[in-house]
């Protein structure tokens, strides 16, 4: 683990992070030697941290290693902006922002929440940066980077508050950065994500998603089913909102899911979830009150349905449909 060194730290800051930030292969990133000085690692044993988790930065859209022209390249342009360039035996690691983001589920400790949740921040209000990379992140990119954002900020709410601040923290990150996702299920005020995890969760063989209007968020609380339950999700998808490319990019994120897409053909308005044998007194079923693409931007609950039996006919109307054909 890193020392704390809270003076040889970098201060995180816009004005920093700017000047940290370089565009290299058509991406804007952020060298190893840096990173590691603003969680108060040893770029040595920084670059140990990220091997011992190599799994989690396969492809260049998480980090990559520059090669001997990049870096002189670099050099060039910005003599005197870093200070880990000199005296390396090995070429320097240049991780993108969705690397940046899958550090804070690898580096543990009070330090590292500490620098992680100010990165965050920072990473929030800039919103030129944001706005300035999405000419260079195709849909492919993008898609990974909405399923690992989804995944990370689920890991760091898990995180034990080792610091004494972390709570007020996680509330003020998602009131005033991200907004808070709530709907009312079983008469409480829940986070939208969690709601669907733990419908999901429970299913023992098969789910059946019955949803006209569906996206990359429909697919992300799925990711925590069972090995065995096969999930089939029905809907015309008006509008194209979920595209090929985006469930071809979570298939490859979770190969275990087995999933299926037919058409309602225009036979259902409202939203529903059953789980397992829809003709059994032990199957389960929910009426949601809106898109669960949508969940938590507007006013909505999710009710159980104490007799899933009625929606038997609807769904065995459904089970004869055409697959949907994502484009």
């Amino acid at each position: 683990m890193a020392k704390e060194k809270d003076s040889e730290l970098m201060i995180v800051s816009a004005e920093l992070v700017r000047n940290k930030i370089y565009v290299i292969r058509g991406q804007r990133v952020m060298l190893d030697s840096d990173l590691a000085q603003i969680y108060g690692y040893e770029t040595r044993h920084f670059n140990e941290q990220v091997k011992r988790n190599r799994d989690r930065f396969e492809g260049e859209d998480f980090m990559f290693r520059l090669s001997s022209s990049e870096l002189a390249n670099l050099k060039s342009q910005f003599a005197t902006s870093s200070s880990g360039w000199g005296g390396r035996r090995n070429l320097p690691y240049a991780f993108t922002e969705q690397g940046i983001y899958m550090l804070m589920t690898v580096l543990k400790g009070d330090l590292a929440i500490r620098q992680s949740r100010e990165l965050v921040r920072l990473f929030r209000r800039m919103k030129d940066y944001i706005l300035d990379t999405q000419g260079t992140i195709g849909q492919a990119e993008l898609t990974k980077l909405a399923i690992q954002t989804n995944e990370n900020t689920r890991n760091i709410r898990r995180l034990e508050a080792s610091v004494d601040d972390l709570r007020s923290f996680m509330t003020n990150f998602y009131d005033e950065h991200l907004g808070r996702e709530l709907l009312l299920m079983d008469g409480q005020v829940t986070e939208a994500a969690a709601a669907y995890e733990a419908i999901y969760s429970s299913a023992k063989k098969t789910i059946y998603v019955i949803d006209n209007y569906i996206g990359i968020k429909t697919l992300l609380p799925l990711k925590g089913i069972g090995k065995n339950v096969a999930v089939t999700i029905f809907s015309d998808n008006i509008g194209t909102t979920l595209r090929k490319s985006e469930r071809e990019e979570f298939q490859k994120e979770y190969p275990q899911i087995r999933l299926s897409f037919q058409k309602t053909c225009g036979k259902v308005h409202d939203r529903f979830i059953v789980l397992d044998d829809y003709e059994t007194k032990t199957a389960k079923g929910f009426y949601c009150g809106c898109s669960g693409k949508d969940a938590g931007k507007k006013v909505t609950m999710i009710a159980k349905m104490a007799d899933v039996q009625i929606v038997s006919p609807l769904m065995k109307s459904l089970m004869g449909n055409p697959k949907l054909i994502l484009r």
